[in-house]
């Protein structure tokens, strides 16, 4: 496992319940801040083996990505069941859900 990915494990692993990041900022918090679609594709194979809470993973415009209605009706319902209110089905407001972990994460 590189060291990017994980950090990834790690950004995601403390997304608190009723909160949520992008892809992006999982990214810049794991040190690699263009790195978003790596991210997508260490949640695609690792969300599984690690736990991982990859609902609380979200694009940039706070709107849930995966394009399988299933899937992201499931998305739906974990983000609400944790508090997260889900607009129109796929958007959160990012402004009042999004945790910012940089304080938690900074090299020392």
């Amino acid at each position: 496992m590189t060291p990017f990915t994980a950090k990834v494990i790690e950004v995601i692993s403390a997304i608190p319940k009723g909160k949520v990041m992008t892809y992006g900022g999982v990214a810049a918090a794991a040190g690699s801040p263009r790195a978003a679609r790596q991210v997508v594709r260490i949640l695609h194979s690792m969300s599984s083996k690690y736990a991982l809470p990859w609902h609380r993973v979200l694009n940039k415009a706070g709107e849930i990505a995966i394009q399988d209605d299933e899937s992201a009706f499931m998305q739906r319902m974990f983000l609400e069941s944790e508090g997260v209110e889900v607009l129109d089905g796929r958007r959160v407001i990012l402004e009042k859900f999004q945790f910012h972990p940089e304080p938690y994460f900074q090299e020392e």
